[in-house]
């Protein structure tokens, strides 16, 4: 199945998209995470296609979606969501399945908070909700929520760094033979764009919010029981295992799978998350 790249108009906002798959099938919107963009779901889209219309968006500040500068364009999670629902409005997307990752669950997460009849269906990969999910390694991120001095913005900016981006959230855990160098190295470079690391320290502070969001998401969770798959990567040094198993508390249903592999398992895992979700979402389509 061939993957179309498009882009959709959302006010001030270009926003670049892949898509696959047949018009009049169910819709499965992919949500990337940091600092990455569509380009991860590269090995899942074709995996799918036949059977599900994927489409997945690179939300604002990532990829190839045009967004106004900084000042123009407040860089924070509720404008991310802000345009990815006028982005699902414009393409008529009315049910759909989300699949979130990383910065894509609480993106995807205030969507479905506020459209809880939209969403028919939640894979999370390595996407939190809940705080057992944290490592205890977000100590300068954690400094910087507390106190937004120059010097803990700082600080946070060695997390946008090449080697970060590469041995700390592709290596740790993952078996370096299966990991090809183009996930990594796309985001290195698209990192490198002029002003990119400003607008992710920007969002960086803004994650704060999303912890403020938690009870909400979960309170959605309780009250709608969407049905939900977790397949995380077990290894991940940002968000562990317990944040998966964290869902039955208010999912008892829900479906949890932890990989062999770290943070960014469809790196490694792509053909066994993409059978797993072939099982999980024809029983509530």
């Amino acid at each position: 199945m061939t993957t179309l790249y498009k882009t959709q108009a959302v006010g001030d906002v270009t926003v670049f998209y892949r898509e696959a798959g047949p018009r009049n099938a169910p819709v499965l919107l992919l949500l990337h995470g940091f600092p990455s963009s569509s380009h991860m779901f590269r090995d899942l889209i074709p995996r799918l296609a036949d059977r599900y219309r994927v489409i997945a968006p690179d939300l604002p500040g990532f990829g190839y979606t045009q967004a106004p500068a900084r000042g123009a364009f407040d860089y924070t999670f509720d404008n991310l969501a802000k345009v990815l629902d006028g982005f699902t409005q414009a393409l008529s997307l009315d049910r759909y399945a989300l699949y979130v990752f990383d910065y894509g669950a609480p993106t995807g997460y205030r969507l479905a908070a506020a459209h809880p009849e939209r969403v028919t269906a939640i894979i999370s990969q390595n996407g939190n909700a809940y705080l057992d999910g944290f490592s205890d390694e977000w100590g300068p991120w954690e400094a910087y929520w507390r106190d937004p001095s120059p010097e803990h913005r700082e600080a946070c900016r060695a997390s946008l760094s090449p080697e970060v981006i590469e041995h700390w959230q592709y290596r740790t855990g993952t078996d370096p033979e299966r990991l090809g160098p183009d996930g990594y190295g796309l985001d290195i470079a698209l990192m490198a764009r002029p002003g990119a690391e400003e607008i992710q320290l920007d969002l960086i502070l803004d994650y704060r919010s999303n912890l403020e969001l938690y009870p909400a998401f979960q309170d959605y969770f309780r009250t709608h029981q969407p049905p939900l798959l977790a397949v995380w990567g077990r290894h991940d040094p940002a968000f562990i295992p317990a944040g998966a198993e964290a869902y039955r508390r208010d999912l008892p249903k829900a479906q949890i799978h932890l990989l062999d592999t770290g943070h960014f398992a469809l790196e490694t895992h792509a053909a066994e998350i993409a059978a797993m979700i072939r099982s999980f979402l024809p029983a509530h389509l």
